[in-house]
This record gives structure tokens, C-alpha cells and sequence, in this order.
């Protein structure tokens, strides 16, 4: 039995070696592409990505855990998406990995035009924070399916809004309720952007959910320092919506785009 489990453990740490390692290791080519933003900080926007481009990516959350991710464009309008990590990757100790890797779609169904907002419908399975066990959901609540309108102005650079609802699959804790976010995004130069997000967390505030009914308030900036690469420090939780946790959380993504 004891074999049997040390075997399993190094079957996750090889899996998991080998998804840092496809998302990362890549062959430069003479097409430009360009690194969109995909999410505000947890929340998705309606942005999507170039036919035939990738964005691998790497999270960094507290209590050592790395979440890596891999998007494909299949078109101007279409993307597939897989994430898999867990918690304390990075430390001593035995790793506790998610019990599933994340999958996520998302289709533009709606261009933004001058009057209308752009507007995409999606999936995606995979939470954030640590994995809960007993309740079978992770700290914050996959998005599941949702649907999100995103709007562009140009303001002392570029000002963009972001709101969408979901219902999310993660409702083992008994609140299945719909939920309602939004966000803004602010460019303070074409390399910095400021990340503001409010989700209502309406299906996170029953008595035996993580969520003591204020949300979850998170705000990041984005550092585009090369034309494919970067870098996004965020702060979440800022109102501290978790129950027993009466402090915020800090996040490093770090992100890069290419074409096949």
C-alpha cells in the first residue's frame, strides 16, 4: 500500500512537471502576437484570442501553490483552456494536489461595436485558493458557466467595464444560487495596467458556505513588459470575505503568448 501511494505521488509530480514544462518551454516564431487580457483577476472578461495562439501561464498563491494554465485559440471567436497545480508545490513537505485539472471555453457570440459591448458565454471548472475536501469546492468557487459583456472607451488612455452572472457546479455546500460580478480595467501607460473586480458572491453566503456575505473585492496591476510576456501582482479578498481568515491574499501571475 505504502509503494502503491509513493508511486502515485510520483506519477502527480512528473504530471505536473511536464504541464509547467509544455506551457513554458516554446519555439519563437516570426508572427506577433499580441497578449490580451482574459481576466481581470479571477473573473473573466469577453476577450478572446487569435486563431492559432497559445497563453501558458503560471499562479502563484499563498500556502506554496502553483496553478499552471494552458489556453488555445481555435479561432478569432473560440478558445479551449486546461489548469492543474495544488498547494505547497513550493515548500517542504507533501503536496496536496487538486483533485481534477480545471477545463474552460470560452465564444464570443457578440463584437463590441460602438454602441454595444463585446459579449462571450463560457465554462470553466477551475477555482482558486485551497481545496476544501469536505464541501467538494475549492475557497473561491469555479465560475462553472457564465456570461460576460465588456465595454471599451478611451479615457486618458483606455477605460474598459466588465459584468457578467454565472452559475457555478461547485454547490455541494447546499448554495446553488446565481451569481453577479464585475470589473474595471484602467491603463495607466501601453505597459501598466490597473485590475479592479467585485464578485457579489451570492452562491458563497449560506451558513455552511466560506463566505461571510461581502464578496470578494480584488485588484491587481498588470506589467506587459515584453510584446508576449506579463507579469500581474494581485491583491484579494480585500474585504475579507472568509470566514475565519481575517486578512487579504497576494498573487503573482505570470503570463506568455505565442502562435503556433
Amino acid at each position: 500500500m505504502g509503494m502503491k501511494m509513493e508511486t502515485l505521488r510520483i506519477f502527480k509530480n512528473s504530471l505536473f512537471a511536464a504541464f509547467a514544462i509544455l506551457c513554458f518551454v516554446t519555439v519563437p516564431r516570426a508572427q506577433e502576437a499580441r497578449l490580451e487580457m482574459l481576466r481581470l483577476v479571477d473573473l473573466p472578461t469577453a476577450g478572446t484570442m487569435d486563431r492559432g495562439s497559445y497563453v501558458s501561464s503560471l499562479r502563484l498563491y499563498p500556502y506554496g501553490g502553483v496553478l499552471g494554465e494552458l489556453q488555445i485559440g481555435l479561432s478569432d471567436r473560440f478558445f479551449l483552456g486546461v489548469s492543474f497545480g495544488g498547494e505547497n508545490i513550493i515548500g517542504e513537505g507533501r503536496i496536496n494536489w487538486n483533485p481534477e485539472p480545471g477545463l474552460q471555453f470560452r465564444l464570443r457570440i457578440v463584437d463590441e461595436t460602438f454602441a454595444l459591448p463585446a459579449i462571450a458565454i463560457g465554462f470553466n471548472s477551475q477555482g482558486y485558493g485551497p481545496y476544501l475536501k469536505p464541501q467538494k469546492r475549492y475557497t473561491v468557487k469555479s465560475r462553472g458557466f457564465y456570461a460576460v459583456a465588456s465595454k471599451n472607451y478611451a479615457f486618458l488612455g483606455d477605460l474598459s467595464f466588465h459584468g457578467g452572472i454565472n452559475y457555478s457546479l461547485e454547490k455541494e455546500d447546499g448554495d446553488a444560487d446565481l451569481n453577479f460580478f464585475g470589473g474595471i480595467i484602467k491603463s495607466l501607460n501601453p505597459e501598466l495596467n490597473l485590475v479592479a473586480e467585485y464578485d457579489f458572491a451570492l452562491n458563497d453566503n449560506d451558513i455552511a458556505s466560506v463566505g461571510r456575505g461581502r464578496g470578494y473585492l480584488n485588484v491587481g496591476i498588470r506589467w506587459l513588459f515584453a510584446r508576449r510576456l506579463s507579469l500581474q501582482f494581485q491583491i484579494k479578498n480585500i474585504l475579507q470575505n472568509k470566514e475565519n481568515i481575517p486578512y487579504s491574499n497576494r498573487e503573482i501571475i505570470i503570463s506568455y503568448l505565442e502562435h503556433f
